[in-house]
């Protein structure tokens, strides 16, 4: 069937532009819909809500509501009401899987953001491409995912046109990492480590290939399993390997106990990993002193931000209970390119959803275009962000600081 070109406004669209008043947040279940005659739109949020990483994924989780919430104020879509309705996948590929499942069967969920990590996505991925329902991880960084599982080859191909994501990739990121460690910490002898699971891995072998191609030598690789909590024979294999410096692929509960041990073991060397350690919590993890250690994340501190400054306010003033952490603004993207998406589909049929209003908001989303919390938000052919903006984060008396932040260029 053929579908009407559908007219994306390019000019610059400020993502919540209109600091809401103060007030309690309430949970989404209890946002308005459907009132004046208005047709309610839901927006699925996945992350991991309970367990290890509820302190990412209520970040998430808020931020697309407070997306909604802008969205409702500013009548951004004439017409229509949002709100969300969350799932928590606990960051189990399984339960990510039966919350698409659930998310595609709810007629009134017209996009989905999330989840937090790239292996649950994998699950997730099949179903929402079925069920025609777009979902952009404002998280998610493993290439396969947007350009197929033979992107290394240069063989690039979206597996699912559903998919999309407003954090870069791993590709971008593992490079970054590498060239931050040899030609601004010159570290030369790394040892690596990865949690086996497809972002962790995925993102320290992109590490240690660039590493090696700059000239570093990778003196070790290993493995440990997620949940675990004795490293202590990584540890000594890290101290006799002589590295100088330690790389770690994967989440923040392991990535501090790893830090706190190679240390134990008298190897003082930093630990550097993905945007997956970077939280308060990997600090929180440590009981040693682990000022020095390094982090990589997606885009700029949000703090620093003069697009931010708004969202950072508007999410202050819902008084959440949880903060918005690492993917706060990219999630409040994610929320509001679904959003800007929505509102290019109702326009383009005359003030109404179609009854393919699915199929229609994943083409809508391709062709997406504003001025995000984050900076420029749209997409590639493959799904991915167009924003390669990255930042290095240092352990400095107990917190993270940011110390180089740029613009990725290959």
């Amino acid at each position: 069937m053929r579908h009407r070109s559908l007219l994306i406004m390019t000019t610059a669209i400020t993502a919540g532009a209109l600091t809401l008043s103060a007030c309690g947040s309430r949970d989404d279940k209890d946002d308005s819909g459907g009132k004046d005659g208005k047709t309610t739109v839901v927006i699925g949020v996945d992350a991991p809500l309970t367990g290890s990483l509820s302190a990412l994924g209520q970040g998430i989780k808020n931020s697309v509501d407070l997306a909604a919430k802008i969205a409702n104020k500013n009548n951004e879509v004439d017409g229509v009401t949002f709100k969300i309705k969350s799932f928590d996948d606990q960051a189990v590929p399984s339960s990510g899987k039966a919350n698409a499942t659930s998310m595609v069967d709810d007629e009134d969920i017209l996009g989905a953001v999330g989840p937090l990590n790239s292996g649950v996505a994998q699950s997730m991925q099949g179903v929402f491409d079925r069920g025609d329902l777009a979902q952009v991880s404002p998280a998610n960084t493993n290439p396969a995912l947007s350009q197929g599982d033979d992107w290394a080859s240069g063989k690039k191909s979206r597996p699912f046109k559903t998919y999309f994501r407003t954090a870069t990739t791993d590709i971008i990121q593992g490079r970054f990492a590498a060239q931050y460690y040899y030609k601004d910490a010159k570290k030369r002898k790394v040892f690596v480590i990865d949690d086996k699971q497809a972002y962790g891995n995925g993102l320290a072998t992109i590490f240690a290939e660039e590493f090696k191609r700059l000239g570093g030598k990778v003196v070790g690789r290993d493995h440990l399993t997620v949940k675990e909590t004795d490293f202590s024979g990584i540890s000594n294999k890290v101290k006799s390997s002589g590295a100088d410096s330690v790389y770690f692929g994967g989440q923040y509960p392991e990535g501090g106990l790893l830090s706190d041990q190679v240390k134990q073991a008298g190897a003082q060397v930093p630990v550097m990993g993905g945007d997956g350690i970077y939280d308060p919590a990997f600090i929180k993890a440590s009981g040693t002193n682990n000022d020095g250690d390094l982090a990589t994340s997606v885009g700029y501190p949000v703090e620093q931000l003069d697009s931010a400054k708004t969202f950072v306010k508007n999410y202050a003033d819902q008084h959440y209970k949880d903060p918005y952490a690492a993917y706060g603004g990219y999630s409040y993207d994610a929320g509001w390119a679904i959003i800007q998406a929505v509102k290019a589909v109702v326009e383009d049929n005359d003030g109404k959803l179609p009854d393919d209003a699915r199929a229609k908001i994943t083409e809508a989303l391709g062709k997406v275009s504003f001025d995000g919390v984050t900076g420029k938000v749209s997409f590639d052919q493959y799904g991915d962000t167009t924003n390669k903006q990255l930042t290095v984060y240092e352990v400095t008396k107990g917190a993270w600081k940011s110390v180089k932040s740029e613009t990725f260029k290959d």
